[in-house]
């Protein structure tokens, strides 16, 4: 038992000077201390840096209110209707040199109308009635009728002339990017040079017709479905089924043009079938005759060196 005193009362001796350490160390936070702490100035000097590189995006959240400002509602109303209104200008310059509202009505078609045009380009010979139909002085869309012009097909057939060019000059061995650029561009050329042709002799000879620029490159544009049918045949069979096919074709257009072009530059008394008189309506006639035997001559120019 005194033994057990004495342990005892030896340990709270040990502990009491520990306290009154740790005592100390804890009044002496709240006034004076030996050293300074400096951890916390540390944390303090992170959170200011954090704090100035999220100032500036927490700055940009109230710009945004800006968007809702009246006056730059105002501006933006402004812009819109001034990029309006630059557009519909853009519009109505462009149209008054490309027409893209009548040109709707060219590629206006089916496949009704592609397969029957097609037929008529390839046998014209058994067709009857050659006049275009009109509903309200307007002429009906080209898929209601089989005599009026398009540009679906001269388009496809001058995209399908050129590929089958390029298939024919890879057959003999001649294919290059630069030929094939060559016989698109060539085309293209003898193409606008037989409209403005065309368009000069109508000025010239003072046709009063309702033939426009687009309507003579429909027409001008028919004469490739003859050139691919021969250039593929030539491919296919060899020369001479070429120029048996190119042949057939050439006459094919020749007709074509010919009852088509009369109803539009002949008089009503021609189209009618009675004897022509005057020396206007000769010389429209020999137009007619002239712009329809320009079609063949064009076609063999086009494809003689796609066959050999």
């Amino acid at each position: 038992m005194d033994y057990t005193a004495a342990q005892s009362g030896f340990r709270q001796r040990m502990l009491q000077p520990s306290v009154r350490l740790r005592n100390s160390v804890m009044d002496g936070s709240d006034g004076s201390q030996l050293f300074e702490d400096t951890s916390g100035a540390g944390l303090g000097s992170q959170t200011v840096y954090r704090n100035q590189q999220a100032g500036p995006q927490a700055a940009g959240i109230p710009g945004q209110s800006l968007l809702s400002d009246p006056m730059s509602n105002l501006a933006m109303a402004y812009g819109s209707s001034l990029a309006s209104q630059g557009r519909e200008m853009v519009d109505k310059n462009l149209d008054r040199f490309i027409p893209i509202s009548k040109l709707k009505y060219y590629f206006a078609v089916d496949t009704v109308y592609v397969g029957k045009k097609l037929g008529l380009l390839v046998f014209p010979y058994m067709h009857e009635n050659w006049e275009v139909s009109y509903q309200q002085d307007t002429p009906v869309a080209p898929r209601f009728d089989v005599n009026a012009p398009d540009l679906y097909i001269p388009a496809m057939g001058f995209i399908t002339y050129i590929l089958v060019a390029g298939l024919a000059l890879g057959t003999q061995n001649r294919f290059s990017p630069e030929l094939l650029g060559v016989q698109a561009s060539s085309a293209f050329v003898w193409l606008i040079m037989e409209v403005l042709a065309v368009l000069l002799s109508l000025y010239l000879v003072t046709v009063n017709t309702d033939l426009t620029t687009i309507d003579l490159l429909a027409f001008s544009g028919y004469k490739y479905v003859g050139m691919i049918v021969g250039v593929v045949a030539g491919l296919l069979f060899g020369k001479p089924a070429y120029y048996l096919s190119l042949l057939w074709c050439c006459a094919a257009i020749f007709v074509f043009m010919i009852r088509t072009m009369r109803l539009k530059l002949l008089s009503e008394a021609a189209a009618e079938g009675r004897l022509v008189r005057g020396t206007r309506n000769q010389l429209r006639m020999y137009l007619t005759m002239s712009i329809a035997a320009a079609q063949p001559i064009f076609m063999y120019w086009l494809t003689y060196h796609l066959i050999r």
